[in-house]
């Protein structure tokens, strides 16, 4: 089959479940990845067949893309904050939101010439923890994850962008104190309520590990209550407290934050106009 036919077949196939642009995207991402074309060649190279080879790992992607598996999953890699990160079934694809957290955590220190500690909590990926290691060399960098699959995923991450951190396996909802204290801890927990999953997309809600996204409808804000109590007792003098947090929570978490301890909490919208994160600290 030739690319140009294959291109129609490939859109064709999947305009009922995605937006043309969309699909557009995933076919330049995919010709890039598998066939090495970019999209000029797609063009130039519109008459070339497709060896068999090729064809079968096109039409296993398109396959994936139908059952909507993300296509971060499918080419096994993503973008996040300038760098590239291996994901699979055990970790979130990051989002774009987590990239504004990452930055509001760098403009907090960007003047500061002196190591300072971060503890990740919920690592994930890596992504936060590998970007901040990448852009604050003073930073020694802590990864806490309760699944021993994501950090291995996390600690190929970490060399893949060439840095250290160094990731724990830890069920942050178990233990009762840090092992030391830092100047910045930061957490994206889980935060989706079961009641919301009717608005999460299918190739999200049947594909990316449930673990990391949802929280019961009773205790919705469980990850922040434990998260700001051990940073209350283990945040350096003039430490920040980062969360990422649920859009429809804003008031209660910065309320729960203040019950807590910490006196200036600062509540911030993303990109989106959606309230999206908070920074704490417990200035006298």
């Amino acid at each position: 089959m030739t690319l140009k036919n294959y291109k129609k077949h490939f859109i064709s196939t999947l305009e009922t479940h995605y937006p043309t642009t969309e699909v557009l995207s995933f076919f330049n991402l995919l010709a890039a990845d598998i066939l090495g074309f970019s999209r000029v060649d797609i063009v130039l190279e519109a008459a070339s067949e497709i060896n068999d080879t090729n064809l079968k790992k096109l039409n296993q992607a398109l396959s994936e893309l139908g059952n909507h598996k993300p296509l971060q999953y499918i080419l096994g890699e993503t973008e996040f904050y300038g760098l590239p990160f291996k994901v699979n079934e055990h970790t979130l694809i990051p989002r774009p939101e987590t990239e504004e957290l990452v930055s509001w955590i760098l403009e907090s220190v960007e003047n500061t010439q002196k190591k300072i500690s971060i503890l990740d909590i919920g690592t994930g990926s890596g992504c936060i923890a590998i970007s901040l290691a990448k852009n604050l060399p003073n930073a020694q960098v802590t990864g806490y994850d309760i699944s021993e699959k994501t950090l291995i995923t996390a600690t190929s991450n970490a060399s893949l962008n060439n840095v250290s951190v160094d990731f724990k396996l830890v069920d942050i909802l178990k233990i009762e104190t840090l092992d030391t204290s830092f100047d910045i801890i930061v957490s994206n927990p889980p935060y989706v309520r079961n009641l919301e999953k009717k608005e999460i997309q299918k190739n999200v809600l049947e594909h990316e590990p449930h673990t990391a996204l949802f929280v019961e409808d009773d205790d919705p804000l469980i990850f922040y209550t434990k998260i700001a109590n051990l940073a209350k007792n283990n945040l350096n003098p003039n430490g920040l407290l980062f969360f990422e947090i649920n859009q429809y929570l804003g008031k209660e978490t910065v309320a729960l934050v203040k019950s807590i301890g910490f006196n200036n909490v600062t509540l911030k919208q993303d990109i989106f106009k959606a309230d999206r994160m908070i920074c704490a600290s417990r200035k006298k």
